[in-house]
């Protein structure tokens, strides 16, 4: 079944209520002040079903010119817009600002009613329907059918329906694949359920039992029941009215502007660039204009950066913009808006949400015009393609859905995954050919050490991104051999020239001659007649290949030395000994004995308990 969203649009006391109550039997004016007054206040609501099979809801929106704030939150979110204009009184001052906000929120549909056909002669009749040609030649509404209707007579009602219809075939059915964001209308509490928010359900499929959450407040609520058309169903789709009944909120929790939306995934903002049609009519536009901010259902002071150079934009142009907002709401790449000054207030330009941005945000006019200009004009595969050429590691792919409304199904082929971690395969490839040019100068500028130490290199190349990202690299650069912690080039041997080739068997004979009781590492280090750090190299090398063992920061033990002492301890097995006994079985003073010690308790071999040890 088709589910048609249709917003009126007029000047006030044109009609539209009448209208929508003479299509439906629904009066949508709800409020006592709206029945006392005779006009609409706030949005009202109404729906039926075609002999085609459609659901139309209806969505009436006030035309007083006092209340288009709450016109705005209403007529974001249709598909198709019910243009009425009185045939006694024809164009006014509102028929020109609705018009002005449909068509900068790129409604890209419509039908005409020219309502109170019935007060009029036929002559003058015709000619309120050649000034609305006239009026609406050039945008969405050119070519729209105009029907002449009288609520009151019946007069061109079948013929208005079957024109909003006809207008509806071939519209195209909103995504039910995105993540569901229902712009919240209304809030109230309804007897024996609690808190009901009313709106129209812009993307997605919502679910009972699913959790929402509140954006921007992030007040986390489960979704009791949904009402469509006043039946209950389990499931809302993108593009019907829903009234959902939330369980873990209170009516004061919610305020018209939130938006319902699955929790974590996405983030309210109050920093995004934008492209802005200003309106012919509307005045120049200074940089750090003042104005309001309409998006969906949220209203909100803002103020209005221009990144053009002549930082001013003349009316009836388009420009790139940054708006600040006081307040945090939640949209994302695509969404429209409508901007309205603050002193008149009235509408004054639309645009669209292009990039988001997050905490606080240097504004850099130079480029960024063309950076906007190429990022939208992409769709969401691109813009993750540029957002990555940005970081050349990559990003946690949460960051990338809260930038872009992403799911993973946009995330295009050719990309490298480690988890949750996103990266562009040509850029891991040219970190592989860094990573391969530092292993080959660490091997120039130490040739007696066996690599590089994988934390070393994460450090210095991989900083901010996860542990995997190094496994990733590896398997994009087969030259490279990991052996344990260290990396190295599969090309690398360590080879000692003719000195070093004798210091280190000097050293090894010094620390084998010594037993237990050796000489400080310096002092060995010295005697090779080697620089320091080539001679600290030669140990290094001694160290890995275990000859020798470092015990503790200045204590270097041969290994047989060490397997002479593992052997005294084999044939005491289950025996307990205090530090006394210890030097009577080795011969060591106080000096070697505690780091000794403590050797043997981090190998196993003793365990201490209190003041002794036991052989284990």
């Amino acid at each position: 079944m088709k589910n048609i969203i249709v917003g009126t649009a007029g000047h006030i006391d044109h009609g539209k209520t009448t209208l929508v109550k003479a299509l439906t039997g629904i009066d949508t004016d709800r409020l006592k002040e709206e029945k006392e007054r005779g006009i609409s206040i706030d949005l009202g609501f109404a729906n039926l079903k075609t002999a085609q099979g459609a659901r139309i809801a209806f969505i009436d929106v006030p035309g007083h010119e006092r209340f288009v704030r709450n016109m705005l939150a209403g007529v974001s979110g249709i598909d198709l817009v019910l243009f009425v204009v009185a045939a006694d009184e024809a164009i006014k001052p509102q028929t020109r600002e609705h018009f002005d906000i449909c068509r900068l929120l790129g409604i890209e549909r419509g039908v005409i009613a020219l309502t109170k056909a019935d007060l009029v002669d036929a002559d003058w009749l015709e000619l309120v329907r050649m000034e609305m040609e006239d009026f609406v030649r050039g945008s969405f509404l050119e070519g729209a059918p105009i029907v002449p209707v009288s609520a009151t007579t019946g007069m061109g009602l079948d013929e208005l329906l079957q024109a909003i219809t006809a207008a509806a075939v071939g519209m195209q059915q909103r995504d039910l694949k995105r993540m569901p964001r229902l712009a919240i209308d209304r809030a109230f509490v309804m007897k024996g359920h609690g808190t009901v928010v009313t709106g129209t359900l812009k993307e997605g499929r919502l679910a009972v039992e699913s959790e929402v959450e509140l954006y921007p407040s992030g007040r986390v609520a489960r979704v009791r029941g949904i009402q469509v058309h006043g039946e209950a169903v389990k499931e809302a789709q993108a593009g019907q009215r829903t009234a959902v009944n939330l369980a873990g909120v209170e009516v004061g929790d919610v305020v018209r502007g939130y938006v319902a939306a699955p929790p974590g995934k996405l983030s309210p903002v109050r920093i995004f660039d934008a492209q802005i049609d200003l309106l012919p009519g509307a005045k120049l536009i200074r940089d750090r204009a003042q104005v309001h901010f309409h998006a969906g259902t949220m209203e909100v002071a803002a103020e209005l950066r221009v990144l053009d150079e002549k930082r001013t934009i003349e009316p009836g142009n388009k420009a790139w913009v940054r708006l600040v907002l006081e307040e945090e709401t939640l949209v994302l790449p695509g969404d429209r808006f409508i901007l309205r000054s603050f002193s008149p207030v009235v509408t004054i330009a639309g645009g669209t949400v292009v990039e988001l941005h997050f905490g606080v945000t240097r504004m850099r006019r130079k480029g960024a015009v063309e950076r906007l200009a190429r990022w939208k004009g992409l769709d969401i595969a691109g813009r993750i393609g540029i957002l990555l050429e940005e970081r050349p590691l990559g990003m946690e792919f949460g960051d990338l859905r809260r930038r872009l409304g992403c799911l993973e199904s946009d995330i295009p082929s050719g990309l490298e995954r480690i988890g949750s971690w996103v990266a562009s395969g040509a850029n891991l490839k040219k970190i592989g050919v860094e990573l391969v040019q530092r292993l080959r100068q660490h091997h120039k500028e130490f040739p007696l050490e066996a690599g590089l130490s994988r934390e070393a290199l994460r450090s210095g190349l991989l900083a901010g991104a996860p542990a995997g990202l190094m496994e990733a690299l590896l398997r994009q650069a087969p030259s490279v051999k990991a052996e344990g912690d260290l990396l190295r080039l599969e090309s690398h041997k360590v080879r000692l020239e003719a000195k070093e080739d004798e210091a280190s068997q000097a050293m090894e004979a010094a620390f084998l001659k010594a037993g237990l009781a050796v000489p400080a590492v310096d002092d060995v280090l010295a005697s090779t007649g080697l620089a320091a750090a080539r001679a600290k190299a030669v140990l290094g090398l001694l160290l890995r290949e275990g000859k020798l063992v470092r015990v503790g920061p200045d204590l270097v033990y041969h290994r047989e030395a060490l397997g002479l002492l593992k052997q005294i301890f084999a044939e005491r097995k289950g025996q307990r000994f205090g530090v006394v006994e210890f030097k009577e079985w080795t011969g060591v003073s106080r000096k070697y004995a505690i780091p000794l010690l403590e050797f043997l308790d981090r190998e196993k071999i003793t365990r201490r308990e209190g003041d002794q040890r036991l052989i284990l």
